[in-house]
Order: C-alpha cells, then structure tokens, then sequence
C-alpha cells in the first residue's frame, strides 16, 4: 500500500516540479523511477529497491505478467487519447516541411537508426529495427516546455510545435507495426506464415479499431449514453477493444486503440473536446504511474548494458547526424534560413510515446528471449533522457549562438476577432507585422482565415494559450472584445506573458462617459468603445492614412476625432515602423523629421485637408 501511493504521490510532485520550473515532465518523472529502483540498490542497508514493481518474495506490486497487463492498458489509454489529437485537416494544412518531417525525416531516422544499432551493438537487424521505430518520435509534452521561454520567429517554433503533436501518433502507430511483424516473425524468419500472421494482427487492429471507433460515435450522437457516463464509458469502451482485438489476434490490441483514436478525432463529435480534457488528464496521472514503475523496473545490470562507448557513439550518430540529415533533407527548398534549420536540427527530445512503448515491447520481447531484446528499454531511455536533458539545457543558448533568437517580441496577438479587429490586423499584416487573431467565435475566425489572417479558437479561461510555443514571438497584446470583462481578464491574465512591449485594451463604455476614468492601458480613443468600433468598421470598413507635417498638426487631427465619432485614430506610421496610439491621445509624443514621411493611420470617414488648411470629411458610402 506504501509503495502504491509512494508511486501516485511522486508523479503528481514530479508533474508538479516540472510544471513549476519548465521542464518536459518526462524528465523527473525518470529521475525519481531511477532514484527509487536501480540506483536506490547502491545506497539503501540491503541493496535493494525502494520501489520494486515486479512481484520479489514479500515485496513488490505486480505478482508475474500483471505489470505488463497493466503497462498494455495504461499505454493504450494514452495512444488512444493521442489518436483522438491527430487531425486530417492539421496534416493537409501544416505545409510541406512539416509533411516531410513527419514522413521523409522518420524514414531516415528509422533506416539510419537500425543501421547504426545493428553495426554497433551487432543487435539482429529485428531489435535494430524496433529500436529505431521506438526513437523516431518526438511529442508536444516535451517540446512545449523547452521552447516555452525562447522567442523564436513563428515559422521556426510551428515548425517544431506541429512536428511533435503529428509524429506522436503517427509514431506510435509505426513502432507498434514493426513490433507486430516482429512479434508475427517470432521464429526468426521470414516466412509466409509469419507474413500471413502480420496480416492477421494488422486486419484485425484496423477493423476493431475503425468499426467500434463508428459504433462508439453513433452511440455518443444518438445520446444512448448520458452525459455523466460519456467518458467514463469511452475508457471502458477503449480497454473493451483492446483485449478483444487481443484474443482475435495477438499484439493487435495497441494498434486497434490508435486507429479508434484517429477515426474518432476526426469525426464531427458533440462532446469531444469534452472526452479529450478527460483523456488528457487520465493520461497525465498514468504517464505519472507509469514512468516511475517503468524506471524503477530496470536493473542495475540492464544499465550496466548500456554504460559503454557504443552508447555514446549511437546517441551522437542520433543526435548529430541523423536529425539534422532529416530537418535538412525536409526543408530543401523551403524559405528557411540555415540557422533556423540548424536550430530545428538541434532541437528534437524523444518523449513519453517512445519511452512507454519501448518498455513494454522490449520486455515482452525479452521474456520471450529474443536476443539483444533486453538492450531496448535502456537505450531507448538513454535516448530519452539524453535528448531532453541536452535540448532542456541547451536550446536556449543554442538559438542565441545560431541567431535565432528574438531580442524583441514584435508579434502581436489581438483578442476578440470582429470586423474592426480584421481590419486592424490586416492592416498590420501588410505593414510587416506578425499578428494572430484568438476568439471563441467560430465564424469570426473563419472569415479572418478567409481574409489570409492568422486566427485560431481559443478560449482566454483556458490554459491551452500559455502552452502554445506558436506565440513566443508575441509582444504586444490588444484585448478588443465587446465584454469588458474578459478585455480585463485578458490584461490582467496573459499581460505579462504576451505583453512584453504592452498590454492594452479598449474603453470600456462607462469610460466614454467619464473621461477622468480615461485608464492608462486603454487603446486608440478615450471616446470610442466596442459599439462606436463596430459602428465605424460597418459604416465605413476601410482605413485610411495621412500625412504628418507637425505635432500641431497630429494633435489638431486628433481633436477632429474626437468630436467625430465616424473617426476612429489608431496608430502613427513612420517608414515601417507602427505604433500604437494609446487612448490618452493628448500625451503622445510623434517624432516629425525632415526625411522621413510620418504618417496618423485611421478608421472612418476619409479626412480630406485642402490647400487653404479647411477639413472635410467624406460621407458613409
């Protein structure tokens, strides 16, 4: 009971701890298994484990082959729930380098990685090849954590976020059918009946996996299950398809649970978000269990396997050579500069996917006694461990030696995407900015993607925006929805984060009325609130620019706009730069210098100045 709750107690710290000082929860989560298995064995009075998972006399939790049992499960439900992430539309739509890292860069990986197995530790070309399956996958849970804090231009960390949330499952799914044609080969040749049973194992793993992924959403659609058992019923509904795929066919179970998980991800679902916010967090406290039963499953002698010069060559033939063959191979031909694609070489910690299937296989193939079996769980955690730990510490220093650094965050994210927002950011857009739209407005982030706009649904309550590494590029944050109340949640919650140069929103309606509550973020106007911006966009939907020749003369201007409300100021232009006009207006400082044209950028009614210095204002088309 001790050790049970020891295992609960230190997966939750070891999320803990890696939640509060940025690290891949894969790494302590290792650490504490080794502490407490296999190393523990050196400092404890009786040199054994402080943890044993397998059954040993009176200690242990797992009696025989119930670890494994419980390892299949436990990893089926976190391939299942990474199934239900992997988008059709997300693939079709991530572009061509992210297509090929996914498919050109796994090959080369897996080709390159058996090689180097096979020829270093002289492993039979099956353990070769199942090894190097096991480490072609990276995985957000990794990635996110590592680049969180490094600014890097949107292409570059998009790149990286997309590679891991797409090669996780597709990952998954190519390890478990090179374990599957090994398994089916168990005799150690190719044969027509070891051809036969792979057939058997991968027809079975499709068909379960698809016809109960269509069942289950029919029930769901139909509302046969209630609300209050949908998810609890999906998790029996997944550990159901995984043991009857498993007595149809041996080792079929983990490929049915992927292929449930990607026919129902891209099924038009009612509570799917719903069923993923479960899965995601069953599967934080399973990967919590797992990676410290797994860890301190090892024996000091397995690690004595590996602690060799082999180990260090195939970790830099991994490293050094074979990630940055396939990021170059993938971004022949792309806009990317060399140090970007040498920073996306850098950058490629294997993760949780790799490490949990690794176990499980290799000590499946190890208890059958397959040869060189028994190096595979340590490697591939060698692996782990190794490239997590060198990119956590490192990628940092690596993207400021290479130049991809950001010195300054210049994106900007505008929360809230109605038309005034559009305008705005499309504006911004052409002028050289990079800019995204969030909002939970379905139909306003489709016309925005419609308009070639960076847009995205999300939800400003949620925590999915502080994770996203797309908007480390992010300095300039515009809260600009018709609620005021989440323009000032979206201040006080994500200012600091994603308003490194500023954080602004626009007035409240109560502010126009009382110009002493004029506040210090407030943006464009002192007069102009979410009903007058949306008045003006609708009016008049265009904006306009006009030249500066004084501070007299910018200061006049705004005057005009304030008491018109068809005119909306909202920035300065000087050459490419833009800034902001704040909606205390009458303390802007504007720069007007003799060679360079400076300009007050507008919404509205067009300002027509003629020679005499009278000012008209055109009428609403």
């Amino acid at each position: 009971m001790v050790e049970l709750a020891g295992i609960i107690i230190l997966g939750i710290l070891a999320q803990w701890v890696a939640w509060r000082f940025k690290l891949p929860a894969i790494l302590p989560l290792i650490i504490i298994g080794l502490l407490v298995g296999p190393l523990a064995t050196l400092y404890t009075e009786d040199a054994t484990k402080l943890i044993q998972p397998i059954y040993d006399g009176e200690k242990g939790l797992f009696p025989g082959e119930s670890l494994f049992y419980f390892v299949s499960l436990a990893i089926s439900i976190i391939l299942f729930e990474g199934g239900l992430t992997l988008k059709r539309e997300e693939i079709l739509n991530t572009g061509p380098v992210i297509g090929k890292l996914i498919s050109v860069a796994v090959i080369i990986t897996f080709v390159g990685g058996g090689i180097a197995a096979h020829y270093i530790f002289d492993f039979s070309w099956e353990i070769s090849l199942l090894f190097s399956a096991m480490i072609i996958v990276t995985g957000p849970t990794v990635i996110t954590p590592i680049l969180r804090n490094i600014p890097l231009k949107k292409d570059v960390s998009s790149i990286l976020k997309w590679e891991g949330i797409l090669i996780d499952p597709i990952g998954a799914l190519f390890a478990v059918l090179v374990f599957e044609f090994i398994s089916a080969n168990a005799g150690g040749e190719f044969t027509i009946v070891a051809l036969e049973e792979f057939g058997k194992i991968v027809l079975f793993g499709f068909s379960f996996g698809f016809s109960f992924a269509h069942a289950l959403a029919f029930l769901i659609k139909r509302k046969i299950i209630p609300h209050y058992l949908l998810n609890v019923f999906t998790l029996a509904a997944v550990l159901g398809v995984f043991v009857l795929s498993e007595a149809f066919a041996h080792e079929s179970g983990l490929l049915a649970v992927v292929v449930m998980g990607m026919v129902m991800g891209n099924m038009s679902l009612p509570n799917l978000k719903e069923l993923l916010y479960f899965k995601e967090s069953l599967s934080v406290l399973l990967i919590s269990i797992l990676f410290i039963l797994l860890s301190a499953n090892i024996n000091m002698e397995d690690l004595y396997l590996i602690y060799s010069w082999k180990t260090a060559a195939l970790f830099a033939i991994v490293v050094l050579i074979l990630r940055p063959l396939g990021v170059f191979a993938s971004t022949k031909g792309s806009g990317l500069k060399l140090n970007e694609k040498l920073f996306i070489s850098w950058v490629g910690p294997r993760g949780i996917v790799a490490a949990g299937i690794a176990s499980l296989f290799g000590t499946k193939l190890a208890n059958q006694g397959v040869p060189g079996a028994e190096y595979i769980t340590p490697l591939v955690f060698m692996i782990v461990l190794g490239t997590v730990l060198l990119n956590a510490t490192t990628a940092r220093l690596f993207a400021k030696l290479v130049g991809v650094f950001l010195k300054q965050s210049e994106g900007i994210m505008i929360v809230g995407a109605s038309k005034f927002s559009r305008l705005i950011a499309q504006y911004l857009k052409e002028h050289g900015r990079s800019v995204v739209l969030i909002d939970t407005n379905n139909n306003n982030i489709r016309i925005a993607k419609e308009q070639g706009l960076d847009a995205k649904v999300a939800d400003i309550y949620s925590d999915s925006l502080t994770d996203d590494i797309e908007y480390n590029n992010v300095g300039y944050l515009l809260a600009m929805t018709g609620n005021s109340q989440i323009n000032d949640f979206a201040i006080e919650r994500f200012g600091k984060l994603y308003g490194e140069n500023g954080a602004f929103r626009i007035v409240h309606s109560t502010e126009v009325s009382n110009p002493n509550e004029n506040p210090g973020s407030g943006l464009f106007s002192s007069t102009d609130d979410y009903v007058n911006l949306m008045e003006v966009a609708r009016h008049y939907g265009e904006i306009h620019e006009i030249q500066l020749s004084s501070i007299e003369h910018f200061k006049g201007l705004i005057e005009i706009t304030k008491t018109d409300s068809d005119i909306v100021p909202l920035f300065t232009r000087h050459g490419k730069i833009v800034d902001l006009i704040p909606s205390m207006s009458q303390d802007v400082e504007v720069d007007i210098l003799e060679d360079e044209e400076v300009f007050l950028v507008y919404m509205g009614k067009r300002i027509v100045e003629q020679a005499s210095g009278e000012v008209t204002m055109e009428e609403a088309g």
